[in-house]
This record gives C-alpha cells, structure tokens and sequence, in this order.
C-alpha cells in the first residue's frame, strides 16, 4: 500500500525540523519496503506571505486527500502584528476544525539518559510514560453564549462548558482503544462534584467502559489529577478529559520530561490526523541549524503508529532516538556538560544510522 502525507514545513525552524522528520521517513522506507508519496503545502506566516490567507484552499485540500499530515510550526514576530483572524495560528486552528480532529494526543515520556532533566527528582519521574488525550473540538474554548456583555451597565464576561454526548463518547473511546493498545489503563479526568458537564462525562465513561472489560479505569477529579501527576507520574498510563482540562494537565505533564524539544503531538480524527511537535517556531534560532528535531521525529515514529498501523517502525524510531541520547548526543536545548554537542543535522543523521544499526 501507497501511504500520502501532506508535509506542511511552515515557519521559523518549522523547515530544518520538517526536513529532519523526512530524512526518517526515507531511512524508515528504505529499511522496510514500503512507499510514502510526500507532497508540500504552505501555511502560517509564509502562506499569509505567497497566498495572503494563512490556510490556503489548495493547502486544505492536499490534507484532505491524504492519509496523513506532518506540521512543522507556524507564526513569528514577522506577522504579530496583523489582525487576530489573519495571523498565522488561524490556518491551524481552521485545519482542525475543518478536519474535525477531535483529540489531541501529548505523549510525556522521561527518557532515562535524559532523567536528570526533569525538574522533579530522579526517584519520582523514573519509568514515566504516560499520554494525555484532550478533547479538542468542544468545551468552553466552542460553548456557546461567550463574550463580554453589559448587566446593568457592569461588564459581564461569559463563556459556556458544554459537551454532547457524542462530542464526549467518540473521544472516550479512542482512549479506550489507544490504552488497549498500551498498558491498558485508564484514568478518566473531570470535576463531576461541580460541574453537570463533568458528571455527563463520568455517565458517558461508565457506560462505555462495558465494552473495554480489559481496560482498567479509573476517574480523578482535575485538581486531585494535577497533584498525583506530580506525585506519581509512572503510574499513568492513558489520560483522557475535556478540553480546558486537558490543555492544563497535558502541559503539567510535558514539564515533566525536561525539554519541549523532545515531545510530539498528534491531533487525530476519525478519518485524518495531524502530527506536530509540541513546540513553537522558535524565530530567534532559526536557520542557525541548532533546533531539537527530536520532537518531529517523533510525532512522526506516532504517524506510523495511529495513522498506518506500523508499530514496529514507530518502535525502532523510539529506540533509535533513545539509543542516539544513551550515545550522548545533544542539541543545544538538551546539552550539558560532558556529552556531546551536536546540531540539526547532526543529530538526524545519528537517528538514521542507529535505525540501520538497529534493524539489523
């Protein structure tokens, strides 16, 4: 079978970590057999700049008639100061709206040759590898009435906590389906002794933990979560909550690992998904050819994963970028004294060679 990812490079070092993801795939094609047709789209600030939208129509179409999508990052200083609705986050938010990509999944791993990293101690983050899955399309960032309004000539600020019961089941369920496929456990996170939303959530979660019997499941509610991630994060599987919820956990745990450029992300749908580092554009480092792109790489080793069903080359991706930390290589953002310092390309072409190495 012909895989086709949309390669979307966008802005600041969204190219040099691109180009990195892509020199995996080829390695990653080469070692096994298999075909992946890559054709470029633009978007962010250099759409806004070639196209004068930060979405442009031909972009979102090559997304759609792909199996998959791999972003760089989008924005920069270059077009802060345009209006909201034509700055270059717009053209992400629009494609997941327009792709209706309705959880975000944010691995959290602490790789031990890089333990020392994390600001908790060595003692508690030890074998932490846990995946927060968001909801993405609903909550209070989508409810409706928001706003600011006048009541009795005071400012009134609204916004609205409001979840379907299919919004909150097809979610549920992916996690479900995604902790069967990992250590198979879940904790369900809400508020539901506050908030009627949350305890639609729990019901919804009860009920559908009858069809993944093999699952063990527990709930947490949000506050109580944000202190065990901290007390015990290797006891965490796969987490699963609403959308603000999750925007605060997923970034708790992320900290955790010691260095954004080592997280990847995928937002994923029921028909398409989108694969994306955790960070940002970085504009004052690019094309200096120092950024992480180890991030990239791996929200690429999860594109193999969720999006074309190939574990076992999303498994010698990990283990190679794992054994290139062992080796003690490290880009600037990871470096301390005594390893090795190494920059973009640098560090690509040691994940590619232990790939080989590895497979053999």
């Amino acid at each position: 079978m012909k895989y086709k990812v949309a390669v979307l490079k966008g802005d600041g070092i969204g190219p040099e970590i691109v180009e990195s993801a892509l020199q995996i795939i080829k390695k990653a094609q080469d070692l096994f057999g298999f075909s992946i047709e890559l054709k470029e789209g633009l978007i962010g600030g250099i759409a806004i700049d070639k196209k004068g939208t930060p979405l442009p129509e031909e972009t979102l179409n090559l997304c759609k008639e792909s199996n998959a999508i791999l972003l760089g990052a989008v924005g920069g200083p270059a077009w802060d100061s345009l209006p909201t609705e034509k700055r270059p986050e717009k053209g992400l938010l629009k494609i997941r709206k327009e792709l209706d990509l309705y959880a975000n999944l944010r691995p959290a791993k602490v790789w031990k040759a890089l333990i020392e990293a994390s600001p908790l101690k060595a003692e508690i983050v030890k074998d932490t590898d846990l995946l927060v899955i968001r909801e993405l399309t609903g909550d209070v960032y989508y409810g409706e009435p928001r706003g600011v309004f006048k009541e009795k000539g005071k400012r009134v600020g609204i916004n609205t906590m409001k979840y379907t019961e299919d919004e909150i089941r097809r979610v549920v369920r992916k996690a479900f389906e995604i902790a069967r496929l990992r250590r198979k456990k879940l904790t369900s996170v809400d508020k539901s002794n506050v908030l009627e939303v949350s305890a639609l959530w729990r019901d919804i979660v009860e009920e559908e933990k009858e069809n993944y019997p093999d699952i063990s499941l527990e709930h947490l509610y949000v506050d109580n979560c944000a202190m065990q991630i901290i007390k015990r994060p290797a006891d965490f599987d796969v987490i699963v909550t609403g959308n603000i919820f999750g925007d605060i956990i997923s970034d708790e745990a992320a900290v955790i690992s010691g260095s954004l450029g080592m997280l990847p992300s995928a937002s994923i749908g029921d028909r398409y998904a989108l694969y994306e580092p955790v960070h940002g554009s970085a504009p004052d480092i690019a094309g200096k050819g120092i950024a992480n792109p180890i991030a990239t790489i791996l929200s690429t080793a999860m594109m193999f994963k969720y999006s074309f069903g190939m574990w076992n080359v999303s498994d010698l991706i990990e283990r190679a970028v794992e054994e290139a930390l062992i080796q003690g290589y490290r880009t600037p953002d990871i470096y301390s004294a005594g390893f090795k310092e190494v920059n973009t390309v640098q560090m690509t072409v040691k994940i590619a060679e232990n790939m080989e190495k590895l497979k053999e």
